[in-house]
């Protein structure tokens, strides 16, 4: 590949972690005629956590990729986020995309849908994946970034590494702030079948103020052909997990169900602590996600709470935003410059966000729940409010990415006649 005029010509990128960010990156540059080699720590790529709920704009850089399909053939679709309070049974969440217009939606997956879907999109095209091949620093050499692994050992040295690997990267600058968040959240992946009384379009969540706090998210087929599974979670504080264990299982379970005693039944599935697994959120923002050929997307560049439930779709989006300026730049300096600068306000704004609503979802305070159940709620539902909540939750708000067009995806009859 030599390029356009004026353009760059055909990179060797190194692709350092194998989440979305890295396989959604590592497929767009590909197609755009780089050479692209992807690192991964572990024996087999595989993915870490449970559900998630894509929304139009990383749903629109799936269907960039022509994954749309094979994506809705695996999740759930979702229109509405349901809450109420306990033990008042008061409405104080009720978000509909149908606020926005007709067709808009969010898709509910398991983490290992979207990553089957990747990595089998990254086979196909011929992607070299490096596995149990821990990536541990990087220094510039001769104008290249040389990628070093845990022994020391040179791993190659490339024209721009991209750092993928989550918020614990070893690549991220050492300086970086970060909060870590009192609250994380247990979760389990339970089979459903038959009608268990949960809308099969909805997150549905109860809450008991701040401290308590239960959902269930239908998201599909974790495996293609298997059967239909809900992500369950439970909030709580980390200080808290070995109080919890000592106390056992069924004190749990009975816990849960005086909150919400609807879950009994996605409760029988869950018989060992194993079947669980903890969450752990901090929060923090790289003032800037990149050096010399260099650059961080997705959680290793903005981590936050799942409370907007924008963690992936951010991450889609940072990758779109690497290939787009790639492109359309003449050198790397240049393209880094104006990846962080297309990102920059809709990063900004979701994590600020994300910042300002977690302490009303997950928190000790007993004023910020009694706020958001009697006037945040009232007012959300409210004509032109209604709107405006369902465009920050089909994150929307601003642009996505800021001086270069992107379509979200809005459903037509491929989603529609599911």
């Amino acid at each position: 590949m030599t390029g356009e005029p004026g353009r760059l010509g055909a990179l060797h990128i190194a692709i350092c972690g194998s989440g979305p960010a890295g396989l959604a990156a590592a497929l767009l540059l590909h197609r755009a005629g780089h050479r692209i080699d992807i690192y991964e720590r572990f024996d087999a790529p595989r993915p870490v956590g449970s559900g998630l709920i894509l929304q139009p704009t990383g749903l629109g850089v799936l269907a960039e990729l022509g994954l749309a399909e094979a994506i809705f053939a695996r999740g759930a679709v979702i229109n509405r986020l349901f809450g109420r309070a306990a033990p008042s049974g008061r409405i104080v969440l009720d978000v509909r995309y149908s606020a926005r217009g007709t067709g808009w939606s969010g898709l509910a997956v398991h983490r290992s849908a979207l990553f089957d879907v990747l990595y089998q999109a990254a086979m196909d095209a011929g992607l070299s994946v490096h596995s149990s091949t821990p990536v541990s620093g990087s220094d510039m050499l001769n104008g290249k970034r040389v990628l070093t692994d845990s022994d020391g050992r040179h791993l190659g040295a490339f024209d721009l590494v991209v750092d993928a690997m989550g918020s614990r990267s070893p690549l991220r600058p050492p300086y970086t702030r970060s909060q870590h968040l009192s609250y994380g959240a247990f979760w389990a992946n339970i089979p459903i079948s038959g009608d268990l009384g949960f809308a099969p379009d909805a997150l549905e969540q109860r809450y008991f103020r701040a401290s308590r706090m239960a959902g269930v998210l239908p998201v599909g087929q974790r495996q293609a052909g298997g059967p239909q599974e809900a992500a369950f979670f439970w909030s709580i504080r980390q200080q808290d997990v070995e109080h919890w264990r000592s106390r056992g299982l069924a004190a749990w379970k009975d816990e849960v169900c005086s909150l919400w005693p609807q879950c009994a039944p996605l409760l029988e599935s869950i018989t060992s602590p194993d079947d669980l697994t903890l969450a752990h959120y901090e929060h923090f923002t790289l003032a800037r996600p990149y050096g010399q050929a260099l650059v961080h997307i997705g959680d290793c560049a903005h981590s936050t709470s799942p409370q907007l439930g924008q963690g992936a779709n951010m991450a889609l989006l940072d990758a779109l935003a690497l290939a787009r300026a790639l492109a359309h730049s003449q050198n790397v300096v240049s393209a880094l410059s104006d990846y962080a600068r297309m990102r920059r306000w809709h990063v900004l704004l979701f994590q600020a966000g994300s910042a300002i609503f977690t302490p009303f979802y997950q928190s000790d305070s007993r004023v910020l729940p009694f706020l958001r159940d009697w006037l945040a709620a009232p007012v959300s539902r409210m004509p032109v409010a209604d709107a405006m909540l369902a465009k920050l939750v089909s994150g929307l708000t601003v642009a996505p990415l800021a001086g270069r067009s992107f379509q979200p995806f809005r459903q037509g009859p491929l989603a529609l006649n599911r």
